[in-house]
C-alpha cells in the first residue's frame, strides 16, 4: 500500500506546489482533481480543476507525469464527483462529457483508475435510480473498457441536505446496489471504498471489506464522529443535521487497526487517499496541512 491524498482541498494552490509539499512531508501519490476548469460544481471541496483534461495532449500527458515523477510523486487516480444521474438532462450531459474526457486523460497519462460517483436523483426511489443507471452508465463504462480505465465508485449516499432528501445524489452506497452493479457492468468498474460512510449508514465494515475487497480499486481515508447529543435530539432520520461529522482519520468513530486488519486479510494493495473534510482543519491552507499530516501520522504505521 502506499498512503497519499486527494487534491481537492487546495483549489488555487499550482499541483506541481501542491506535489513538492506531499513529498516533502513523506507522501507517496496524489490523487487529482479534474472538475471543468469554468462552471464546475460550487459544493464544498468540489469544483478543483488541477489538469485541464479540455486541453490535454499527448505530450502535456507525459509532461505531467513526468514532472511528477521527478518530484517523487505517482498519480494513481484522477478524481471528478460529479451526478451522471442528475434530472436535469442538460446538466447530466455536461458532467458525462466531463467524465469521459478525464477518462481519456486518465488513459493518455497511464493513471489506472478515475474515482467519481454513480449518481442519482434525490427524488426518486433506489430502484428508479438504477432503472437510470442501467440506461445512462453503458455510454461511460463502454468509454472506460476503450480507453483500458478503470471506474472506482466512492460509496457515499451524498444525502446531507434537504435538496439532496430523499435518496441522495449517488446511488452506490449499499452491499446490495454493490452487486447489482458488478453483475450489470462487469470488472471495469469497482469500489473507491471510504469506510466512513458505513459508519452512520450502520454497516459492518470489515464484512464489506471481505465480501467486496478484490473490487476496491481504490481507497479513501476519511473518519466521521458521531454526535451523540445530535442523534439523541434528532434520530437517524435527521440527515443533514450534523450528528454525522466528517473527521480526519483518528479524530472519528473508524476503527483503523480494525480495517487495515481487513484489508490485509484481503491482500488490497492499492492507493491509501487521505480526504480531507474536516472544519476544524479547514480556515487556511496551513490548517489544512496540518490536518493531513495528522491523518498522515495516523496511518503510517498501518501504511508499509
Amino acid at each position: 500500500m502506499k498512503l497519499g491524498f486527494i487534491t481537492a482541498p487546495f483549489p488555487e494552490t499550482p499541483l506541481e506546489d501542491v506535489a513538492d509539499w506531499a513529498a516533502g512531508v513523506g507522501f507517496d501519490f496524489l490523487e487529482v482533481c479534474c472538475w471543468p476548469r469554468a462552471g464546475g460544481d460550487t459544493r464544498r471541496y468540489a469544483g478543483t480543476s488541477h489538469i485541464d483534461v479540455d486541453r490535454l495532449t499527448d505530450a502535456r500527458a507525459t509532461e505531467i507525469v513526468d514532472d511528477m515523477a521527478s518530484r517523487g510523486i505517482e498519480i494513481p487516480a484522477l478524481g471528478y464527483y460529479p451526478n451522471p444521474l442528475h434530472p436535469d438532462p442538460e446538466h447530466r450531459r455536461q458532467v458525462i462529457d466531463h467524465l469521459k474526457k478525464v477518462v481519456t486523460a486518465a488513459s493518455l497519462m497511464s493513471v489506472p483508475v478515475v474515482t467519481t460517483f454513480m449518481g442519482a436523483d434525490a427524488s426518486k426511489t433506489q430502484a428508479d435510480n438504477w432503472e437510470d443507471a442501467k440506461r445512462i452508465w453503458p455510454e461511460i463504462m463502454s468509454h472506460a473498457r476503450d480507453s483500458g480505465v478503470k471506474i472506482a465508485l466512492e460509496n457515499c449516499p451524498m444525502l446531507f441536505s434537504k435538496d439532496e432528501w430523499p435518496s441522495g445524489h449517488n446511488l452506490a452506497y449499499s452491499p446490495s446496489i454493490w452487486r447489482s452493479i458488478f453483475e450489470e457492468f462487469g470488472d471495469a468498474i469497482g469500489l473507491c471504498f471510504d469506510p466512513s460512510h458505513l459508519v452512520w449508514l450502520m454497516i459492518d465494515i470489515e464484512q464489506a471489506i471481505y465480501e467486496f475487497g478484490e473490487r476496491f480499486y481504490f481507497f479513501q481515508a476519511k473518519d466521521v464522529m458521531i454526535d451523540r447529543r445530535g442523534l439523541y435530539e434528532h434520530g437517524t432520520l435527521s440527515v443533514g443535521i450534523g450528528w454525522q461529522i466528517p473527521r480526519l482519520p483518528g479524530l472519528g468513530d473508524v476503527d483503523w487497526g480494525r480495517v487495515f486488519s481487513a484489508l490485509y486479510r484481503v491482500e488490497y494493495d492499492g492507493g491509501i487517499s487521505i480526504e480531507h473534510e474536516d472544519r476544524d482543519f479547514e480556515a487556511t491552507d496551513e490548517l489544512i496541512k496540518r490536518g493531513f499530516l495528522l491523518a498522515r501520522d495516523v496511518l503510517r504505521p498501518y501504511v508499509k
